[in-house]
């Protein structure tokens, strides 16, 4: 039986000409999507599906908000929850399915919720706001959470802060339901630490900055008190010497196979592909080119690894491309799809 595959793109819908959540049938092998319906949410700015397929996440203004995932692709709403705190801007989950992680980048906060049996999101499992002064820059200056997310051995919750240059490093206390500080990975300063990512068999984290425009690659191993993380690596997130200032790196994924890494940049709206190396976890940098649209806010990667969607916010579009490994390129091979302000774009495996 032929794999089936879905879209979810999350959207601002304070315009009125989008929904909120956009769902689109994949076509894998001519790297396309084609609209099937949308579901009314309130500006569904970040999306994420549990591993087994069967549930979404969205971050709306009444919080987050669960929806089953049916096995034609269709969803269907659970429930939504507080996250006592204002609008998120990414969410994770653990290994286990039993919590969602929530970034506020708005005031500074982190929010693990825990998850029911059902898949529907539950109380605030613990929370913790950040303090303190960043670098004196026009956004940098005091804290803005952008990325949460569970260390791969379950053992600690990692928090990236673009406004105070650092990420910070949390164990979750069961018995106090609180986030307790046990670690910190400081940054350059104004180098926004934005967003990161573990490899699968949790040897290796990629953490990508949006105004220094590098990413880092750390070997990562589970510690008694504290994770042993060790800088192996620093590579540009887009191809040249030099960096314009208008450039903001904006989303990382891995191919299904993890040998390849994508990371979209905003400001010269680029999509970058790296090979890498599984075993060392090394980064080498194959090409770096347009996408056709302005501010590719994410980059989707097709599970056959060789097409690439971006998600381009400012000209509501989504653009295709073929990825040739061999010569190094991005092939333009569909037409752009439209939808107003995406944000998020989530593929899933559904059916099974």
């Amino acid at each position: 039986m032929k794999e089936m595959y879905m879209a979810y793109v999350g959207s601002y819908s304070y315009t009125g000409s989008a929904k909120g959540i956009t769902i689109y049938d994949v076509d894998v092998e001519s790297g396309i999507f084609k609209k099937r319906c949308e579901t009314e949410i309130d500006n569904s700015s970040y999306l994420v599906a549990s591993q087994d397929g069967k549930m979404l996440y969205s971050i709306a203004d009444e919080g987050v908000v669960s929806y089953k995932i049916h096995e034609n692709g269709s969803i269907t709403r659970l429930n939504s929850a507080n996250i006592r705190g204002m609008r998120g801007c990414q969410l994770a989950l653990d290994p286990d399915g039993r919590f969602l992680f929530v970034a506020g980048y708005h005031d500074g906060k982190a929010t693990v919720m825990n998850l029911n049996p059902d898949g529907s999101v539950g109380s605030v499992a613990a929370g913790i706001y950040h303090k303190g002064l960043g670098s004196v820059a026009e956004r940098m200056f005091r804290p803005h959470v952008t990325c949460v997310r569970m260390t791969p051995d379950k053992q600690y919750v990692m928090v990236a802060d673009v406004g105070v240059d650092q990420v910070k490093v949390y164990r979750l206390s069961d018995a106090k339901d609180a986030l307790i500080l046990v670690d910190t990975i400081p940054c350059d300063l104004e180098s926004a630490p934005r967003h990161f990512i573990f490899s699968s068999d949790g040897k290796y984290m990629y953490l990508m900055y949006e105004v220094k425009n590098v990413i880092d690659v750390y070997t990562y191993e589970t510690g008694p008190k504290v994770p042993k993380l060790e800088k192996i690596q620093t590579i540009l997130t887009t191809d040249g010497d030099e960096v314009s200032q208008l450039t903001a790196a904006c989303a990382l994924r891995f191919s299904s196979d993890e040998k390849h890494v994508f990371c979209s940049n905003a400001g010269d709206n680029s999509i970058t592909v790296y090979n890498r190396d599984q075993e060392t976890g090394l980064l080498d940098m194959l090409c770096s080119l347009p996408v056709s649209g302005e501010y590719p806010k994410d980059v989707a990667v097709f599970p056959d690894g060789k097409h690439v969607a971006s998600i381009n916010h400012e000209t509501g579009s989504i653009t295709f491309f073929r990825v040739d490994y061999e010569k190094g390129l991005l092939v333009m091979c569909a037409n752009p799809v439209l939808v107003d302000e995406p944000n998020c774009c989530e593929l899933v495996k559904v059916g099974g």
